[in-house]
């Protein structure tokens, strides 16, 4: 039963996909699964911080049972892009309805198109980095690929990482913070690797050009099919799809800072660099991602064995709830900030 759990999460996309066919205020579909019953359920759901026997762990990871799980979502997302497109084109929709598709086939882009994108990244296998890539592309995201694994894992919980929020920094702020110093990043990220190789930036062995490219060719290939009318909806589905995995940024490591050493260099990443949610539902919706310092810890340790540490700080809801909270400010601050002191006071005893 622990292995079928995880088949929960296809109830979002197909949220997703009655949204669209029932239209009116069933149109936010997703948004309904992910803000609204998600959250409600993990105030009273109990948490589990149970792991695995090392010897259950290793059966669970060589189980393929669960990278299937993973490439699932691609033809879904694939044919639900293609559903959102035809019915926007076809028109006679309220802007009600086009607010609520947006935002519904939005979330599904950043939870099965840029999450899942994130865990098959991680992966050794060529053939699993090209699905994230192509996952990614529908974000129009492809840069995540190279600032995250060679970025942001080196640099978490620093100033020196765009996508780990300060203490009192706002969400809104990070945003922006993150989504332009990413890019700005990416690009510096590549130049280097292209440097120390001795090649050009400015060829096709770079991979933010590369990925460009890929994003230009995806708009073509909408504009060829709907006309120059489907990019507001297609800029519109990646904007909220990045929003989404930016908000999660925000809270998985706001505030935490790792210590600089004497030798200049950044102390080790720990468990407690890392804000988790051990709440089921969330768990089990994002493919374990809330269980975000063990992935720090071992980034290829695939999602279906990340393991509870118990002194990793624990978010007070789940990743849902979390980004709600996050988005009222005062509200987040208030609840997060004397956590955050308290941690930082532990560190320094």
């Amino acid at each position: 039963m622990s292995n079928l759990k995880y088949l929960l999460a296809y109830i979002a996309p197909l949220s997703a996909f009655a949204g669209i066919y029932l239209g009116g205020f069933w149109s936010f579909g997703a948004i309904y699964v992910g803000f609204v019953f998600i959250p409600a359920l993990e105030l009273i759901l109990p948490h589990s911080t149970k792991n695995f026997t090392p010897k259950l762990e290793e059966k669970k990871s060589q189980n393929q049972y669960f990278d299937w799980l993973l490439y699932l979502n691609i033809p879904i997302l694939l044919l639900l892009l293609w559903y959102y497109f035809e019915t926007v084109s076809i028109g006679g929709l309220s802007l009600l309805e086009i607010v609520g598709m947006s935002f519904n086939v939005g979330m599904i882009v950043g939870t099965i198109g840029i999450n899942v994108a994130h865990e098959l990244g991680h992966r050794q296998n060529i053939l699993e980095q090209r699905m994230a890539q192509l996952l990614l592309c529908t974000a129009l995201y492809m840069h995540f690929f190279v600032e995250h694994n060679r970025g942001h894992h080196k640099n978490v919980s620093t100033d020196l990482d765009p996508a780990s929020a300060k203490r009192g920094e706002m969400i809104y702020l990070f945003w922006i913070k993150s989504l332009f110093g990413g890019y700005k990043n990416a690009w510096k990220l590549e130049n280097e690797r292209l440097s120390r190789a001795g090649k050009s930036s400015w060829s096709f062995s770079n991979q933010m050009i590369r990925f460009t490219m890929a994003e230009i060719m995806y708009l073509s290939f909408l504009i060829s099919i709907w006309s120059w009318a489907i990019l507001p909806y297609a800029f519109a589905v990646a904007l909220i799809g990045i929003l989404l995995l930016e908000s999660v940024n925000y809270i998985e490591h706001y505030g935490l800072r790792r210590n600089r050493l004497a030798s200049g260099r950044f102390e080790p990443v720990s468990p407690s660099h890392s804000w988790n949610s051990d709440h089921e539902l969330g768990r089990i919706f994002l493919y374990e991602l809330t269980r975000h310092s063990d992935h720090h810890f071992k980034a290829t340790r695939k999602y279906q064995v990340l393991r509870h540490f118990q002194e990793s700080p624990q978010l007070p809801v789940g990743y849902p709830g979390s980004i709600l909270l996050a988005l009222v400010p005062p509200v987040w601050f208030r609840l997060m900030n004397p956590q955050v002191d308290q941690i930082e006071k532990d560190r320094r005893a």
